[in-house]
């Protein structure tokens, strides 16, 4: 086709075999789709064109995703609202009959339906990273990292230690968003049944909060991840560990005398993970 088709917050270029959706910069767009930037969807991954009246006197043309077609998608799980929603292109209602055209266009294109088994919609790339309310999370395309933050953290967390996941040790992501009570991000280990453990206490979490967590920083992350243990690639070997921060391992040792003098770690705890924190110096 290669038409250009231009809306509120994105500019969709159609494309033979796939629709390239560009969105827009600027205060008033989602930060979801600032933070997506491009995308390109394969017509294989779309089953369905729909175009409905909008508010406020505009029109919404939108793709319909195949299940299991997009890693966003399949993170989000129904849980984003409508004005994030990056397969809807917002129109004024006076460019209804241009959006019909295209709406017939595509639906003449589109050969597939039903479930797919494997992502056909490219996952946002590594390296990614988000601060959680109760520590900093980060993925580098082979291994998501959680280091706890010594002012949110659980003394269960604290006990664990940061964290390391490679992908090909887990199984899914699950993911809640921020917008709601009790939101988080989790990884599903393949080793271990952690869906009874309060994200709170689970080391495999990250709790989400006001302000923390936000959709266009976790959700991405989550898709990522997700997509990466869909594909299982081989691991390459780490880096070595570099030095940390006397400061920060001096404020780890006195947060975690806190939680000794507390009760809350015992006295064998707290003297194995001193020895440990000053291994890092």
């Amino acid at each position: 086709m290669g038409d250009v088709l231009a809306g509120f917050h994105a500019v969709w270029e159609f494309e033979s075999d796939s629709v390239l959706i560009r969105y827009e910069r600027g205060i008033r767009t989602p930060k979801l789709f600032q933070a997506l930037g491009e995308r390109r969807i394969p017509l294989s991954a779309v089953e369905g064109v729909t175009l409905s009246p909008g508010r406020r006197g505009t029109v919404v043309l939108r793709l319909l995703p195949r299940a299991g077609a997009d890693p966003l998608l399949e993170a989000a799980a129904g849980q984003l609202k409508e004005g994030s929603d990056p397969y809807r292109l917002v129109l004024p209602a006076e460019r209804e009959t241009l959006a019909e055209y295209y709406a017939d266009e595509l639906k003449g294109l589109l050969t597939e339906s039903g479930s797919t088994d494997r992502h056909l919609v490219p996952a946002p790339g590594a390296p990614l990273s988000f601060k959680a309310y109760d520590g900093k999370a980060s993925f580098d395309g082979t291994a998501v990292q959680f280091r706890w933050s010594w002012t949110g953290a659980s003394s269960a967390k604290w006990k664990a230690g940061d964290q390391s996941f490679p992908v090909t040790e887990l199984s899914g992501v699950e993911w809640r968003s921020p917008e709601v009570f009790e939101g988080h991000l989790r990884l599903v280990r393949r080793s271990a049944e952690s869906s009874a453990v309060p994200p709170d206490q689970d080391p495999g979490a990250v709790v989400f909060g006001l302000g923390y967590g936000p959709v266009h920083e976790s959700l991405p992350f989550a898709a990522a991840v997700l997509a990466a243990v869909r594909t299982r690639g081989p691991v390459p070997v780490a880096p070595a560990p570099s030095r940390r921060d006397p400061a920060d391992i001096a404020e780890r040792i006195r947060h975690l005398g806190e939680l000794h003098q507390a009760g809350l770690v015992t006295d064998e705890e707290f003297s194995s993970k001193k020895a440990e924190l000053l291994a890092e110096l």
